[in-house]
């Protein structure tokens, strides 16, 4: 099976061009391929696709071999693939994803795609529709107890689950063993990701994320998007921001007019290959 392997700042899977190659077990290829150790090493594989209703399909799936629906730095490296490897030839391009249609702009120099924005769309906050076992409609700063301790959560959906969470120190947060804490809460019955921020100004947050399936990655574009959102909710922040994560930072704009969340950040090559199985 012929691949790349991409990041997105730091946020890494491994790619394969279904235009041409076709991949019969997809969850259990991802699981070996994201394994650090005796395969290539991701957070995940993405699967590029044709597609009947957009230029291309992003086909997403965690380390776990578990499907996911959305991932904003892997859809922002699905467009440096096909324009860069001449399968869409276009600045603006839509990809399908499982959180539906998204439409990519693409910064292009020296004809290769360096920094990608893509309309995120509209974040949502019913409970039922995220899904978080609640009877309240939303959550916002909601205080949850787990692990024996009392958190508040403003739960968003960007296309999947998001839990954010704030406090004072992230550095020292042992997240291996709270992460999993949050990802398999009764209150969620889809499994979540969490964002454990740290407000640092109007303009700036930083964050750690445990992503469902993957564990803590360098980076997660949905759970950007997430933080921005919930930062302003909260009245944390402008709902223009810059959101700096272990592998880098990402813009985020909340905007007010069309009430879609756009995210602006870059896209690597980091390796071309072939594996066999």
């Amino acid at each position: 099976m012929k691949f790349t392997k991409m990041q997105g700042i730091g946020n890494d899977y491994v790619y394969v061009n279904c235009f041409e190659e076709t991949v019969e077990n997809p969850s259990e290829t991802a699981q070996k391929v994201s394994d650090r150790h005796f395969g290539i090493g991701s957070d995940g594989l993405i699967l590029i696709k044709p597609s009947q209703i957009a230029d291309c399909e992003m086909e997403m799936y965690n380390a776990d071999g578990s499907k996911g629906t959305m991932c904003g730095n892997g859809i922002r490296c699905v467009a440096k693939y096909v324009y860069d490897y001449g399968i869409v030839k276009k600045t603006t391009l839509t990809v399908a994803t499982g959180a539906g249609i998204k439409t990519l702009e693409l910064d292009i120099k020296d004809g290769k795609a360096r920094n990608v924005t893509v309309d995120m769309g509209e974040p949502v906050f019913e409970t039922e529709k995220i899904p978080v076992v609640s009877e309240k409609k939303t959550w916002v700063n909601e205080p949850v107890e787990i692990g024996g301790k009392t958190y508040g959560i403003t739960a968003v959906s960007m296309g999947n689950p998001h839990g954010v969470v704030y406090m004072e120190d992230i550095k020292n947060l042992n997240i291996e063993e709270i992460g999993p804490e949050f990802e398999h809460h009764a209150c969620f019955p889809d499994r979540v990701n969490t964002e454990f921020c740290r407000v640092l100004d109007q303009n700036t947050v930083e964050m750690r994320v445990w992503e469902r399936g993957s564990g803590e990655t360098l980076a997660c574009g949905t759970g950007a998007c997430a933080v921005a959102v919930a930062s302003a909710l909260n009245g944390y922040t402008k709902r223009s921001v810059t959101i700096r994560l272990l592998g880098g930072d990402l813009q985020i704009l909340w905007d007010e007019k069309t009430n879609h969340v756009f995210m602006t950040g870059p896209a690597e090559v980091v390796f071309d290959g072939e594996i066999q199985f």
